[in-house]
């Protein structure tokens, strides 16, 4: 056992021996709502009870620096999540809660049965009215409510998808009412989100809180995920042992990002945009760095009606060209089924009742909130004389809030009434008389806040199974119906399903996966995703060759402007002009005397800016962080194509960088003496290996030996070449075994020739008439030649073309 870990266990013991106050001191419940902790009377629920024991064991200041550790964990993971239409919301920190809610096994199997049969209504449901739909034609459902959906795709009517079923995994909102009993607010059928956040929540509370998660006995999460990836297996229309599988991502600024990458590396499947798959011949293909790789399955979480611009919403670039039509002829499987999001939300929520008799034979075992269906003339004028009781929100699914009626002033109350009559079909309203209360650690203390309870179902060749655990949200607010997870929410708990019973740990092993097929090649890689690799690595390395040439000018200018010396500062800044710094056009353009008084002032500027005023300390700081990032890759990153066209990025960029940085400082040179060796090698990061060699001043010849053609400098163009026409070789062999030069790999040839014959004696000859000819002209050889290498590499390997792409090898003809 750790030394940590010894001294918390002996905390612990010597808590046991004093009395530990119970959490009613500590924690105050809100008035009229049915709290999970708490009974009215102020004693601790059963299943709680020895949860508050253990939590009460700590100390405050023992359990901020628990908590002061799950935070950084959240950090360090970076989960986040994002608000739509809130510039701020971008990459938004995930809220957690560190103590979870906590259900014991019997409350909990009841909650679980009522998901799986609402499951299975749902399912019959959406078969229904996308095949006969007998509902409608029976009166179980009004027309008006199918066809006013916009989530009734008529383009999948009469389709039926792989694995004979719509549905793969549906969740639930949950709210405990004031009486004690489970209702559910909503359902989420279309590409439930939460479930990634849900197993997150459980890594980081397990951390916080050790002893109490391995003392109750808490089920464990990762079973339903193993269970999630083995169900996407089986729905291969193909071989279903190795099957390609994805996870489509509407991007980067979809609320739930973070989770669509997590879940893509929990599950170990590709994570894709719309824009890295084409159909062809009716089916889907992953642009792949090696070409066209088919795929099998693809877990959607985009939504439906974006997903095929061809049949669906012709505006949308978030999907695939003829993706519908792929799945109809069964070449691809989607989970879920585009279309599924037709019962999203809460419109069908007062007609389940009657369904669930007629399609099941039962009746609901978990009952909804109080809903009524503006479309029903009855409904509508209950909804229009009681707005102040209710809660009025869309009946389809957008990301319009829900109103509040008691809240709403008197014109906004007539401007929704107006809604209402114009369109009543468009709207329900739910009442609930409320929800129940958690305690939530807020700054030191407990205080009492509301949640709702998200509940995920799966399902398996065996029915059903649900998630034993869920994502609770939380929020200060009495009502939740106002709050949705892609809104933000207010924060998030844990949920622990309790177990008296000794877990087996045979039990609890994972199921054997299929032998495996040994590779240490990344093919899936997405050609969109190693040239965003490639150009993250090109502004890094410009960023710091920015800063380098930022940091030598305000460092070479301290002196000058201390002495107050115009012309020297008028010649630093020419000569970081030439060298590349980009400055404003009238940098220059001031009364030389005047320039260090404006330089100066500038500079006080900057200070000012930053908190302790050392700019060039600033710019260290980014020089070294560019250093850690360079540092990481290399330690940390396989030799894959990730790392391959990240590093080439980098090399060419320093190339492109070194070549222009040395053709400016030989530019309008008059001699030797012009030329700013000493910059040159202190932007480049060489001072200290030339003085180790020639124990002199800079000599012209020695710093382009050392700067041009030196392969053993890291910073030299000989080593950037040398390493990109061993990076160029690796990508050529990925996707070309013809035995042939690519002509990246021709452009590397005729790089490393030059640079190893060059004579850098004759390149640092001056001619009274033409200066460093020699040296110029070949530096714009090099410099024309290194961006046609990224153009080159450009159009081999991150251009979507057909013909770029081939769906087989390649045929040599006799």
């Amino acid at each position: 056992m750790r030394e940590g870990e010894v001294k918390i266990q002996r905390r612990l013991r010597n808590r046991r021996d004093s009395p530990v106050a119970s959490i009613s001191s500590v924690y105050r419940p809100l008035p009229g709502a049915w709290d999970e902790v708490l009974t009215e009377s102020g004693e601790v629920r059963p299943h709680w009870q020895a949860f508050t024991q253990g939590l009460m064991g700590y100390e405050p200041e023992e359990m901020r620096r628990r908590w002061d550790l799950g935070q950084r964990l959240l950090r360090d993971n970076g989960v986040t999540y994002n608000v739509y239409g809130d510039p701020a919301g971008l990459d938004r920190p995930w809220r957690l809660d560190p103590l979870p809610l906590v259900l014991a096994a019997d409350e909990w199997a009841h909650i679980a049965s009522g998901v799986e049969q609402r499951a299975t209504l749902l399912e019959a449901i959406i078969d229904d009215l996308y095949g006969g739909r007998n509902l409608v034609s029976r009166g179980l459902l009004p027309s008006a409510l199918l066809h006013a959906n916009p989530g009734f795709l008529r383009p999948c009517h009469g389709w039926r998808p792989a694995g004979g079923r719509h549905m793969h995994v549906y969740a639930a909102d949950l709210a405990r009412g004031p009486n004690g009993q489970w209702m559910v607010l909503g359902d989420r059928t279309e590409s439930p989100s939460g479930s990634g956040y849900a197993l997150e929540n459980r890594s980081i509370v397990g951390r916080v809180l050790p002893e109490l998660h391995r003392s109750l006995q808490v089920e464990r999460l990762g079973p339903f995920f193993d269970a999630l990836r083995r169900s996407l297996q089986m729905l291969s229309p193909r071989h279903k042992d190795d099957p390609r599988i994805v996870l489509l991502t509407p991007g980067p600024y979809n609320a739930t990002y973070f989770e669509h990458a997590f879940m893509a590396r929990q599950l170990g499947i590709t994570l894709v945009q719309g824009e890295d798959l084409t159909v062809r011949d009716n089916n889907v293909y992953l642009k792949a760095l090696t070409g066209l790789q088919r795929v099998d399955v693809i877990f959607r979480r985009t939504g439906g009606v974006w997903c095929d611009p061809l049949e669906l919403r012709g505006d949308s670039t978030l999907g695939v060209a003829g993706l519908l039509q792929s799945a109809k002829a069964g070449n691809v499987a989607l989970a879920n089924a585009i279309g599924t999001g037709l019962l999203d939300g809460a419109s069908l929520m007062g007609f389940l009742p009657a369904l669930a008799r007629d399609l099941l034979g039962e009746e609901l075992s978990l009952g909804s909130v109080a809903t009524w269906w503006c479309g029903e003339p009855d409904a509508c004028a209950y909804v229009l004389n009681n707005m102040e009781r209710l809660i009025i929100r869309p009946a389809f699914v957008n990301r319009d809030r829900p109103a509040v009626g008691a809240a709403l002033t008197e014109s906004q109350a007539a401007e929704l009434r107006q809604a209402i009559n114009t369109r009543p079909w468009d709207w329900v309203a739910q009442e609930l008389g409320g929800t129940s209360t958690v305690p939530v650690w807020t700054g030191g203390h407990l205080e009492s806040q509301h949640c709702v309870l998200r509940v995920f179902a799966l399902a398996t060749e065996r029915g059903w199974q649900v998630l034993p655990g869920g994502l609770a949200r939380l929020s200060a607010e009495r009502d939740l119906l106002a709050t949705r997870l892609q809104a933000g929410g207010g924060g998030s708990k844990d949920v622990w399903i309790t177990s008296t019973a000794k877990r087996d740990s045979q039990a609890v092993l994972r199921a054997r996966a299929p032998a495996v097929r040994l590779t240490r090649d990344n093919r899936d890689l997405p050609s969109r995703v190693a040239d965003n690799m490639y150009w993250l690595g090109r502004y890094l390395e410009r960023c710091e060759a920015t800063t380098r040439l930022l940091r030598a000018m305000l460092g070479h200018m301290e002196d000058s402007l201390a002495q107050d010396d115009a012309e020297q500062v008028r010649s630093i800044v020419r000569t970081m002009t030439r060298l590349g710094l980009e400055l404003p056009p009238d940098a220059l353009a001031d009364h030389p005397e005047s320039l260090p008084q404006r330089l100066r002032e500038e500079v006080g500027h900057l200070e000012a800016e930053i908190l302790d005023g050392d700019v060039i300390g600033r710019l260290n700081s980014v020089v070294l962080t560019m250093q850690a990032i360079s540092g990481l890759a290399m330690e940390n990153m396989t030799r894959g194509p990730q790392w391959l066209f990240l590093d080439s990025g980098r090399r060419i960029e320093r190339a492109i960088g070194l070549v222009e940085t040395i053709s400016g400082a030989l530019t309008d040179a008059e001699s030797e003496d012009a030329v700013p060796l000493e910059l040159l090698l202190e932007v480049w990061d060489s001072v200290m290996t030339y003085r180790s060699r020639y124990l002199a001043a800079p000599r012209l010849a020695g710093v382009l030996d050392l700067l041009l053609c030196d392969e053993s400098n890291p910073r030299s163009l000989g080593f950037q070449v040398a390493t990109l026409a061993r990076h160029m070789d690796l990508l050529a062999n990925m996707g070309d075994d013809s035995g042939f030069y690519q002509p990246e790999q021709k452009l590397m040839t005729i790089l490393s020739g030059t640079i190893r014959t060059t004579d850098v004696v004759v390149l640092s000859r001056y001619e009274r008439d033409a200066g460093y000819h020699d040296a110029e002209r070949l530096l714009d050889f090099l410099q024309s030649r290194l961006w046609e290498l990224s153009e080159q590499v450009s159009r081999t390997y991150f251009t979507h073309a057909q013909w770029r792409l081939p769906t087989a090898p390649k045929v040599m003809l006799p």
